[in-house]
């Protein structure tokens, strides 16, 4: 069908004209809300209390959801919403990695708010259209999209029966759809799923960005807990968003010389120091995968080694000659990272695109571990093709990465077997059947629909029908909070391990990654000095999601005199930077003081969210063991020399004469006793009770004793 005939065939279902408002400082003070159930469309004004203390981006969004919800909202009652917002940093493009977006929703995996950040146009191209954020809430009775029109200042609701649904496509189409000419292409941005997302629990979202070199559109995901699943759930097709053009000073900054000198600052790091430090311009972060390999953090057989004699397979290098090089491949205007790498002139080998020919986006370091090493599969064609069906599907390649290492896994130990899934033969390095799994889900058919549950429920579906083990499939199923993993080893780091299992929204390398202060360089050897960090990287990355700004160009290249610094780990003068630049913008007093106790206020109210959701305490943080060592004797095994050392030095127990099951039970106690003592390190550090809770006297020192959240926490303060 030529894309005038599916025009055509939309069915405007409202149609809402409204005042634009030019940025100020970086905000409008304006939300967008759509309620498609009634197919209402309104402007919010922002309170200046709310504006005070949640910034932008991920606050609003968490403020927004609260006060739409109640404790028993479900991730599919039409009053659930989804919130996606940016912050008064997004949209400039002096200085790179400032067009993040965060999307925020309760979640079909975790029962809890979910958070997701993004890169692409739409979030910047909100702003410009008049709205610092946009709600959804409602369900529509039948597939629509919603145009967002930054020129004529009219948002539609549009009846859409006949659009394609998988990303790449729908984007493609409505890109051209909504474009005038060739050169309008690169001012439309378009929010999508994909079928997958119909069918599954962990879908996510597609944020459009057109690549004027390269003539294509492209995509970026917010991939984690399921969003898409809520969009499609809701029966957006697709949200779009067009304005007339990028130029200037767009967020009308106060100081727009002072965010120009530190861009230009960053470039020229970028020009000299990124082939010797991170390859980012040539490899983005798939540079990763032998590093990762080369001190055994790349996850194998769903975590259970942390390297592989074949992983030179899906070496750096092997992903260079994979992507299209001499490109700006950033996913926002002004980045000069270039980290968005793309394989180009893909030919497909199987599921419905079969010898098309696309772009791929990426592979990442996630999805080159995610769709590879975790499943053993070290074949890059594997790992392209799978990225881009899990891309236009609307899923997220770290949690069907992590899935599918717990399926194999389970397979391998008997607990799954050929007709318990429908004949696939799912055991480690079965590409072949790892695609077809993949095509299942697409088509919502089979195991794959099974699969798509996510590993939590998997746990208790294979435990309740006696299929193995209840207490082995609790070690080895890499989730917490219902959040699958992301993809780096964490058993030799404490640290991490709690940056994985202490975060609000379940494990995610975004808000702490610590395992080489941890583990190789031994910054923090005490437990006083990993809460420490385990304070302040969380709390310093949250910065990034209120914002909108890309954690990425912060500490993948660094000045070159970084290690001179005190605290080198920090990057002090790109912190200054991030502390100029929010100056420049706002107008506001600021130093990097009050950066972090932004990020607290914010931080504390998400804890206190999942509180308010029946979550939220110490039970909750805790890890499957598989995160903090060897659950098989096979694991053991395969490191004894480390692990008998450890057992010797460290516990004060010698091995010798032991089987490896004592052996494991002893370092099991060890490490179990360690992670407890964190906790309560932490906690100690971030204000909070033993349980978990903030106390009131924290509360009020951030100037977060707001009466909702006090009557929340009053009950829990124990200590």
């Amino acid at each position: 069908m030529e894309i005038a005939e599916i025009k055509q065939m939309h069915k405007t279902l409202k149609s809402w004209k409204y005042n634009w408002t030019v940025l100020d400082r970086g905000y409008t003070d304006k939300i967008l809300h759509l309620n498609l159930s009634t197919n209402d469309i309104c402007e919010k004004a922002v309170p200046i209390g709310m504006k005070e203390k949640f910034i932008g981006g991920r606050g609003y969004g968490l403020k927004l959801l609260w006060d739409a919800t109640s404790p028993t909202t479900k991730w599919n009652d039409p009053e659930n919403e989804i919130i996606i917002a940016s912050g008064p940093i997004a949209g400039i493009t002096q200085y790179s990695g400032t067009g993040k977006s965060i999307c925020v929703s309760i979640s079909p995996q975790t029962d809890s708010v979910m958070d997701s950040n993004v890169g692409g146009f739409f979030g910047p191209f909100l702003k410009f259209s008049g709205f610092d954020a946009i709600e959804l809430q409602g369900k529509a009775k039948e597939d629509v999209i919603i145009f967002i029109d930054g020129i004529n200042h009219v948002v539609e609701i549009m009846a859409a029966p006949a659009e394609p649904i998988d990303s790449h496509v729908l984007a493609e189409v409505l890109t051209e759809m909504y474009a005038s000419d060739e050169k309008d292409k690169k001012n439309i941005a378009v929010v999508s799923a994909g079928a997958a997302a119909d069918h599954s629990l962990i879908g996510m979202l597609n944020f459009s960005f057109y690549d004027p070199k390269r003539k294509k559109v492209r995509l970026k995901q917010a991939g984690r807990g399921g969003i898409g699943t809520v969009f499609r759930d809701k029966k957006i097709k697709a949200i779009v968003a067009k304005i007339p053009g990028v130029k200037g000073n767009l967020n009308n900054v106060v100081d727009l010389q002072a965010i120009m000198e530190r861009g230009q600052k960053f470039n020229r790091e970028m020009r000299e120091l990124d082939d010797k430090q991170a390859e980012m311009r040539t490899k983005g972060t798939a540079h990763l995968t032998n590093v990762m390999n080369d001190y055994d953090l790349l996850p194998v057989h769903n975590f259970k080694f942390g390297n592989h004699p074949d992983a030179f397979k899906i070496h750096g290098d092997v992903w260079k000659s994979k992507f299209t090089q001499g490109i700006p491949d950033g996913c926002w205007i002004g980045c000069n990272m270039a980290c968005a790498k793309g394989v180009d002139d893909y030919l497909l080998r199987s599921g419905p695109y079969k010898g098309s020919t696309v772009i791929v986006d990426g592979p990442e370091y996630e999805t080159t571990s995610s769709l590879g090493s975790i499943a053993g599969i070290f074949n890059p064609d594997f790992t392209i093709e799978s990225n881009f069906y899990c891309d236009t599907y609307g899923i997220c390649t770290i949690t069907w990465g992590t899935i599918l290492g717990f399926i194999m896994e389970c397979y391998e130990n008997g607990i799954l077997n050929e007709e318990r899934t429908g004949g696939l033969k799912l055991n480690f390095g079965n590409a072949d059947a790892a695609m077809e799994l993949l095509h299942q889900l697409g088509r919502g058919q089979g195991f794959g629909v099974t699969a798509g549950m996510g590993v939590r429920k998997l746990k208790e579906l294979f435990g309740k029908n006696g299929w193995g083990d209840p207490g082995f499939l609790q070690d080895i199923g890499m989730e917490n909070k219902g959040l699958e993993y992301s993809q780096y080893v964490s058993k030799e780091s404490l640290a991490q391990q709690g940056g994985y299992a202490m975060t609000n929204k379940g494990p995610q390398h975004d808000e702490a990654w610590l395992i080489f202060m941890d583990m190789v360089n031994n910054q923090i050897p005490t437990f006083e000095a990993k809460a420490e960090a385990l304070h302040y990287f969380p709390m310093f990355r949250t910065w990034f999601g209120l914002v909108g700004l890309c954690k990425l160009p912060w500490n993948d290249v660094e000045p070159e005199n970084n290690h001179e610094q005190a605290e080198p780990a920090k990057v002090p003068e790109h912190v200054d930077n991030y502390v100029t630049i929010y100056k420049a913008v706002t107008g506001k007093d600021f130093d990097k003081h009050e950066m972090i106790r932004q990020s607290e206020r914010v931080y504390n109210f998400q804890r206190i969210f999942n509180l308010r959701r029946g979550f939220g305490t110490r039970k909750h943080d805790a890890q499957p063991y598989r995160a903090a060592g060897p659950v098989t004797i096979e694991e053991y095994e395969s490191r004894s020399e480390r692990y008998d050392k450890q057992l010797m030095e460290l516990v004060g127990f010698n091995p010798a004469g032991k089987t490896t099951s004592e052996k494991m039970a002893k370092l099991r106690e060890y490490r179990e006793d360690r992670y407890e003592q964190l906790l309560d390190a932490v906690y100690k550090r971030r204000g909070w009770t033993k349980n978990g809770v903030p106390k009131i006297t924290h509360l009020k020192n951030l100037g977060m004793d707001l009466p909702e959240l006090i009557e929340l926490v009053t009950p829990h303060q124990e200590d």
